[in-house]
């Protein structure tokens, strides 16, 4: 998943007409998964289906089974995924050679291949999750400077200006401070 393809964490329709969102309001991630804990589920059946056939030796009627599971499990993931991520499953995908039940090497590869796969998603979700958790963050400080008093001094030097962000003070020549300069 590149950087372009990252969703990005975007607020509700409840914004206001400066782009701020009103406090109580939440972010959401759009466009990644439809069914997030469908998803789940099926990725730990594969992931462990993965393990047991990487652990047990299969006979023909296994693998026809296997394959099928495989299959299936794709399907269901497709139904839970976005249009975008549902492209890309089908483009990396390696069908099965169609009528013949597939060798355990070509089942250990399809398995591992769509474990890998859904690990990048998870992945990715976690990152436009840990973005919209900073910018909820972010959000939140900005608010709660805005609350406080204009001229309130915060920090020795930082006072709180007319739009409720944090400046130097001025000095009573009306210039402002600056700090004593570097340590040697």
């Amino acid at each position: 998943m590149t950087d372009q393809q990252l969703p990005k964490a975007q607020p509700d329709d409840a914004e206001n007409q400066d782009g701020q969102v009103p406090p109580g309001e939440s972010f959401r991630i759009r466009g990644l998964v439809d069914e997030p804990a469908k998803v789940l589920r099926v990725g730990g059946m594969v992931k462990q289906l993965l393990e047991e056939v990487k652990s047990a030796p299969l006979d023909e009627k296994s693998r026809v089974t296997l394959a099928d599971i495989h299959e299936r499990s794709i399907a269901e993931l497709e139904s839970g995924l976005s249009p975008e991520l549902v492209q890309e499953l089908r483009r990396m995908r390696l069908p099965f050679s169609g009528g013949e039940a597939p060798s355990e090497a070509e089942l250990r590869i399809a398995q591992a291949q769509l474990v890998g796969w859904l690990e990048g998603v998870f992945h990715g979700i976690q990152t436009a999750l840990a973005a919209q958790q900073l910018a909820n963050q972010q959000l939140a400080q900005r608010l709660h400077m805005r609350q406080i008093p204009a001229g309130t001094e915060v920090a020795p030097g930082i006072v709180i200006n007319e739009q409720g962000e944090p400046v130097r003070a001025a000095s009573s020549d009306g210039e402002p401070q600056h700090g004593p300069g570097q340590y040697l």
